[in-house]
């Protein structure tokens, strides 16, 4: 994640700077959810290791800052493990200027129940940051970063899910979106890129057969793999959506992640669901507030935890599925 964590009293001066960091921990066994929804009960089951199996191959290619041959290997790596379980998977390719630089970038979307009106949206970032800034060693600092928890985490945990919709589809529609140029600069206005243009193409954008895209809410997930896991309710989310804050902390407390899901506020963070938020989505953040090693050289696959990203995956699994079904396009499903 690129940016910046600040206290609440300096938030209200100053809420456009704003965090990232991450995580503490739990441990837990895989398992399977029971959940209710529209009177039948649907089994799925998260697999956290799984998930912690796609966090360690994108780590495999290296730092993926955008522009590098890394960022494109992983990239096709996403859609390739999306497209034997996606119903349909796009590539939103557009370019950004950044310091007389032109960075080539590629959102990449996929599509659950395509042929529903309205869908949940689920997002993260699949691109690191380019340097190591908050390295103490300032000789490390023009380093690119491995990003296992900024970064692959999030994408580890939607991939899981992917198997997940596959396997069992739910009766909502589902978006996918791996947003990138999300950690690229030092200030608001170098970060955020792919969520800014997929905010500002929304209405350009057409679902797999042709109709326009209307997300329901959506929920982002940023830095959710860090061993010692702790999820504060995020104050711009819970201010702009805080029936989706309530609905995915309520999840966690009837699985009994209560302890790692924290029913209170901590700060204000800026990340890639703010620009769907200015853009009328209302999307959330699930994002661990204070990571020790944000944006260091020692973001790394064994700061991380399958444990971790199974709490995370169960939750979201168990929101997903406990929503009634949506009107299709065509004819009206019970509710």
């Amino acid at each position: 994640m690129g940016c910046r964590r600040i206290p609440i009293l300096d938030a209200l001066r100053h809420p456009q700077q704003i965090l990232r960091r991450l995580c503490l921990v739990t441990s837990i066994a895989t398992v399977g959810l029971a959940i209710a929804g529209c009177g039948a009960t649907t089994h799925v089951k998260f697999d956290g290791n799984k998930a912690f199996s796609y966090l360690k191959a994108q780590c495999d290619f290296g730092p993926r800052p955008p522009n590098t041959e890394t960022h494109r290997k992983c990239g096709d790596y996403l859609v390739n493990s999306l497209k034997p379980l996606a119903d349909a998977v796009s590539e939103q390719n557009f370019e950004c200027q950044v310091d007389q630089r032109t960075l080539n970038l590629r959102n990449i979307i996929a599509h659950f129940h395509p042929e529903m009106k309205e869908y949940i949206l689920l997002c993260a970032h699949w691109d690191t940051r380019p340097v190591a800034d908050e390295e103490v060693d300032k000789t490390k600092a023009a380093k690119p970063i491995l990003g296992a928890n900024d970064g692959a985490s999030g994408v580890a945990v939607l991939l899981e899910l992917a198997r997940i919709l596959h396997e069992t589809p739910p009766k909502i529609g589902v978006m996918m979106v791996f947003f990138d140029g999300e950690d690229y600069g030092a200030t608001p206005n170098l970060m955020f890129m792919g969520s800014k243009h997929f905010a500002k193409k929304l209405g350009d954008l057409k679902r797999a057969y042709g109709k326009p895209i209307k997300p329901r809410y959506g929920i982002l997930l940023d830095m959710v793999g860090d061993r010692n896991l702790q999820i504060y309710r995020e104050r711009f989310s819970d201010g702009k959506a805080p029936e989706i804050v309530d609905k995915v902390w309520k999840a966690a407390a009837d699985l009994g992640y209560g302890d790692v899901f924290k029913n209170t506020n901590k700060y204000y963070v800026s990340d890639d669901h703010t620009p769907l938020l200015a853009a009328g989505i209302k999307c959330i953040d699930v994002i661990d507030f204070d990571y020790p090693y944000w944006h260091t050289l020692d973001d790394t696959v064994d700061k991380c935890s399958p444990q971790s990203l199974q709490i995370v995956g169960d939750v979201i699994a168990k929101v997903i599925y406990s929503e009634p079904a949506l009107f299709t396009g065509k004819s009206q499903s019970s509710k």
